[in-house]
């Protein structure tokens, strides 16, 4: 028997049993399952982290990508097989990346999965680490669902707003809405500390809803003082699934006396990989409300130019790893693609991670036009957003 611990995460039941069923060939003795990748953080969450998690990258639900990025950040996986029916393209692309968060990539598979093809890549890991090595411990595990349910009731989860802004004149074009947890003995905690538990306890609406009533409170507030000010809210794509949430949105607005073309709504580009009737429904709703949809961190993930064309996204906010590497003739030519196709499809373009003013120059002389990071504002309460909006920092005239 191999003495590898393996969670298998696939969405449909046919599929997941051939490859449990692959994996007790092979004897692997201890196989968990899961449909989702909040299911999966759960499981993990109540039985342990695992060697290798086996995913198919056109899962549903919380994208497979980012169920890795969290799980790695967790400590909770070593290594990670990924299978699809690829393209040629995307699976020497895949192959070419080093790691999600940390993890070792195994390697790629095509559908239907062979067990030989499997059996070599299960090997890879055991040279690496050899069976007889004693399982490592989770150094970090997700935090408790009382404990989130308790800060939920509480209020202690805190919109906090980080400005975007027009590159060349440093004038204010709208907020991003960040989630913040004001924990009573651990501090302020940022996503990164208790996001993967809200989706795996899916008290992800719960969440949105209350930052969703303090933007628009904010927003009504500047309303009444002569501003206005677009804000983006993050949405998963499994909250459009059901159309409950769009209709509470459509409500909250009108309780608030504000349009939908007061709000931006983002998904990450991951979540694009394979969206849905019902998803579509959705996002076709929110556009006929009057709100702007955005494609976040673009160019770290998989969309499709079909999917940039059919689907009624308003908006591309480009990843600031490009702009972190700005310097690289890549990264440069990735920002002046995006630029084009941008404006191709008649779509905004916000640049993400601008942190000083030789970045913002140089996207300015490449005809960038609107950014967001730190170069303009750090995120900030809705108090301190209050006191900011009043004597705005003009990034384009900022001295280092």
């Amino acid at each position: 028997m191999i003495s590898l611990r393996i969670l298998v995460l696939e969405q449909q039941a046919v599929q997941r049993s051939a490859v449990v069923s692959a994996l007790q060939q092979l004897g692997v003795a201890e196989v968990l399952q899961a449909s989702s990748g909040e299911q999966a953080l759960a499981l993990m969450q109540r039985q342990g982290g695992i060697d290798i998690a086996l995913c198919d990258l056109a899962h549903h639900g919380m994208d497979c990508l980012d169920f890795l990025n969290y799980a790695g950040q967790l400590s909770i996986i070593q290594a990670v097989i990924l299978y699809c029916d690829f393209q040629p393209q995307l699976q020497r692309a895949i192959e070419q990346m080093v790691s999600f968060s940390g993890l070792e990539l195994l390697g790629t598979l095509s559908t239907p999965i062979e067990v030989k093809a499997l059996h070599t890549l299960l090997q890879r890991y055991q040279r690496r680490a050899p069976a007889t090595t004693a399982y490592p411990l989770v150094t970090s595990t997700l935090p408790d669902e009382q404990d989130l349910r308790r800060g939920l009731a509480l209020g202690e989860f805190r919109a906090f707003f980080q400005p975007k802004f027009l590159l060349a004149s440093g004038q204010v074009d709208g907020a991003e809405v960040l989630a913040r947890w004001q924990h009573p003995s651990k501090g302020l905690l940022l996503p990164k500390d208790f996001l993967a538990a809200v989706l795996a306890y899916d008290l992800i609406d719960e969440m949105f809803k209350q930052l969703l009533v303090q933007g628009l409170s904010l927003l009504g507030m500047l309303r009444r003082e002569g501003h206005s000010l677009e804000l983006s809210f993050n949405l998963h794509a499994s909250q459009l699934l059901e159309a409950g949430l769009i209709d509470h949105i459509r409500r909250a607005l009108g309780q608030y006396q504000l349009s939908g073309t007061d709000l931006t709504f983002e998904l990450a580009e991951n979540e694009l990989l394979e969206i849905g009737p019902k998803i579509q429904e959705s996002l076709l709703r929110l556009r006929v409300m009057g709100c702007g949809l955005s494609i976040d961190d673009f160019g770290v993930g998989f969309s499709s130019l079909k999917q940039l064309c059919h689907l009624p996204f308003t908006e591309i906010k480009l990843d600031g790893e490009f702009v972190r590497k700005i310097q690289e003739p890549g990264s440069q030519a990735v920002i002046t693609s995006t630029i084009a196709l941008a404006r191709s499809l008649n779509m905004a373009l916000v640049i993400e991670g601008v942190s000083d003013q030789k970045e913002c120059q140089a996207l300015i002389r490449m005809g960038c036009e609107q950014g967001q990071g730190f170069y303009c504002a750090q995120p900030m309460s809705s108090h301190e957003l209050l006191s900011w909006l009043q004597a705005p920092f003009m990034a384009g005239q900022k001295d280092d």
